[in-house]
C-alpha cells in the first residue's frame, strides 16, 4: 500500500531534551489504513529505538505490528470505535487517548498514555496531572513557547511535541559569542576558504575544535578510527561532508556538549528533509549545488532562533547565493515554499503543510520516506 494524503512524523522530547517517542498525524483527507501499513512495513521502522512509543491515530492493530505502536483514539469517539477499543484491550495492546477540554479527564489506570493539550491541562485543579501520572503516562501537546515547555516538566507530563522550539528567547538575551564566531566560520565556508585557513581557527578556538570532533565521531559517522584533527577529518570525510558537520556544529553546546541541544536535532532533520526533497520540485530551485544548498537552508533556518538574531541580520553575515538568501529570508522560490511547508509542519499547522506539500506536487510517499530518513539519520548524531 501507499499514502493517500499526507502523514506527518512528530518528535516527542523527554526530559532530557532528546527524542523519546512519535506522534503521526494527517492532513487533511488522508486515507489513515494505507499510510500506516505503508509507515508499519517501512524498511527504516526497524531502525528507531524501539523503546519509544509511536501514538498513530486509532486503529486495529495486528499481532505482528510491534507493541511500540500505540493507538490513539478520541475522546469523542465515533460510534465504531468502541468495538475497536474492545478489540484491542481484549489483545491486551496499550492505548493512547487523546483528550478533550469538551469531556472530563479519564481516572488514572483507565489509559496507558494520555495525550493533552498545554491549555487544557493549565485549566485543570493542581496536582491533577500528578495524580494521573501515577498510573498514566502524559503526553503534553501543542507547547506553543519555552514557558508551557516548563510548566509541562513541572506538571508530570513526561513526553512533548516541540514547537516551543520554533519560538525565539526573550528579547534582549545576549547572542552567544562562541556561536558568533561560528558565524564567521560559516561565512568562510560559504567562500570555500583554504583548508589551512579553516585548520586555523580550530587550533585556537579549542572549545569548536571539541565539538566537532565529538559531532563527527557521532553514531551518524561511526568511523572506524577516531577523528582526532581537524585535518584529519578533512581527509576521511572530505570537504563537502565536513561542511555539513560545520554547519550543525553551530547548534551544537559551546560547553563542551554536557547539555543537549533539541535545536541540533531539529536543523539536522529539517536540513536533511530538504536535501531529499528539494531534487523532486518541478521546476527545481535554481540553487547552486542543489542537495548541498537546500540542506544548509534547512540547517541554517533555525539560525534566528538560535541566536536571537533576526534572520536578515543573519544572513548580512554569510555570502549565500541570492537564492537562498531569498529562500531563507522571504521564503521565495520553490526552495522557500518548501521550506515554508516544513515550518508548518513542524508547527503541527496540518492543513497548511498538506496544502504546501500539494501545491508543490510532492508525492505522499516521497515526503513520508524522506521523513523516516531523515528522523532515523538525525537520532544516530550525539553531540
Amino acid at each position: 500500500m501507499t499514502p493517500k494524503g499526507y502523514a506527518f512524523i512528530h518528535p516527542l522530547l523527554g526530559h532530557n531534551d532528546i527524542c523519546a517517542g512519535y506522534l503521526l498525524e494527517y492532513a487533511p483527507d488522508t486515507a489513515p489504513a494505507e499510510t500506516e501499513e505503508y509507515l508499519f512495513e517501512h524498511p527504516q521502522f526497524g531502525e528507531f529505538d524501539h523503546r519509544h512509543p509511536w501514538f498513530v491515530p486509532a486503529s486495529p492493530l495486528e499481532q505482528r505490528h510491534p507493541e511500540r505502536i500505540i493507538a490513539t483514539f478520541q475522546a469523542s469517539p465515533a460510534a465504531s470505535a468502541g468495538e475497536l477499543e474492545a478489540g484491542l484491550r481484549q489483545a491486551k495492546r496499550k492505548l493512547a487517548l487523546l483528550a478533550s477540554p469538551a469531556n472530563k479527564l479519564p481516572a488514572a489506570g483507565t489509559w496507558e498514555h494520555l495525550l493533552i493539550s498545554v491549555s487544557q491541562a493549565r485549566t485543570q485543579p493542581p496536582f491533577t496531572l500528578h495524580g494521573l501520572s501515577a498510573r498514566t503516562l502524559i503526553v503534553a501537546i501543542g507547547v506553543q513557547n519555552h514557558s508551557d515547555r516548563d510548566w509541562a516538566l513541572a506538571n508530570a507530563c513526561t513526553l512533548s511535541t516541540g514547537e516551543y522550539l520554533m519560538t525565539r528567547s526573550a528579547a534582549g538575551k545576549k547572542a552567544d559569542t562562541t556561536r558568533q564566531k561560528m558565524l564567521k566560520l560559516l561565512a568562510l565556508i560559504a567562500q570555500d576558504a583554504d583548508t589551512d585557513e579553516l585548520d586555523e581557527i580550530f587550533r585556537h578556538e579549542t572549545k569548536l575544535s571539541y565539538s566537532l570532533l565529538r559531532l563527527v565521531n557521532s553514531a551518524a559517522i561511526a568511523p572506524r578510527t577516531p577523528i582526532t584533527s581537524f585535518a584529519q577529518a578533512i581527509n576521511l570525510l572530505g570537504r563537502r561532508q565536513l561542511e555539513r558537520w560545520l554547519q550543525l556544529l553551530i547548534y551544537a553546546d559551546p560547553e563542551n556538549g554536557h547539555h543537549p541541544n533539541p535545536l541540533l536535532y531539529k536543523a539536522a532533520v529539517r536540513g536533511r528533509l530538504m536535501e531529499l526533497l528539494a531534487p523532486r520540485l518541478q521546476p527545481q530551485p535554481e540553487l547552486p549545488n542543489l542537495a548541498d544548498s537546500a540542506f544548509m537552508i534547512g540547517c541554517f533556518s533555525l539560525l534566528d532562533v538560535l541566536l536571537n538574531i533576526s534572520m536578515p541580520e543573519i544572513l548580512q553575515q554569510l555570502p549565500l547565493a541570492t537564492s537562498m538568501n531569498d529562500a531563507l529570508a522571504h521564503h521565495a522560490g520553490p526552495a522557500g515554499k518548501l521550506l515554508l511547508a516544513l515550518e508548518a509542519m513542524d508547527r503541527r499547522n496540518l492543513a497548511v503543510a498538506g496544502q504546501l506539500l500539494g501545491e508543490l506536487a510532492l508525492d505522499p510517499a516521497h515526503v513520508l520516506d524522506a521523513q523516516m530518513q531523515a528522523l532515523s539519520w538525525a537520532g544516530r548524531i550525539h553531540a
